[in-house]
């Protein structure tokens, strides 16, 4: 991940900026209290609390450089680049499957954003990968895991 370029959006950027902050902030210090805790119980080469502490201290501090790696990666989107006209990231859409006509509203992301039960789909899974570049009105098959799906692009909303 060192080098890779990270596409966010300014929701996602703030997200990662504000758990860094929470990181570096909260959690360090609260790990750094329950290692203080389990230290003050002695002997260190039978203490599960100090253990248990060190390992979590390794996850946040393994959690804050993963962010910073990102954060300083990241390229955010232009939102006054969102016209409408056609699907970019950052676009939120309405399609219709064709074969099933049941309506799904999506908003293209990047990886690191994706959450499907938000509707947040990622640039690089197949239906994202699909709609980029096309415009309200176009029909798109995708090849997915379930099969060739086609949807119709209802609307491209900014």
């Amino acid at each position: 991940m060192a080098n890779k370029s990270v596409v966010l959006t300014d929701e996602g950027l703030k997200k990662l900026q504000d758990e860094l902050e929470h990181l570096k902030t909260v959690r360090r210090k609260e790990v750094a209290d329950k290692i203080k805790v389990a230290l003050s119980f002695g002997d260190l080469s039978e203490n599960s609390e100090y253990d248990e502490a060190k390992n979590e201290q390794a996850i946040v501090e393994s959690r804050i450089a993963e962010l910073q790696v990102l954060l300083k990666n990241a390229t955010v989107v232009d939102a006054s680049e969102l016209t409408g006209d056609q699907i970019i990231i950052g676009s939120r859409v309405r399609v219709k499957d064709v074969k099933k006509r049941k309506e799904f509203s999506y908003q293209l992301v990047g990886s690191t954003e994706a959450d499907p039960k938000q509707g947040k789909i990622s640039d690089e899974s197949p239906i994202g990968k699909a709609l980029i570049g096309h415009k309200a009105g176009d029909r798109v098959t995708i090849e997915a895991p379930a099969g060739l799906r086609t949807f119709e692009i209802l609307e491209i909303v900014r």
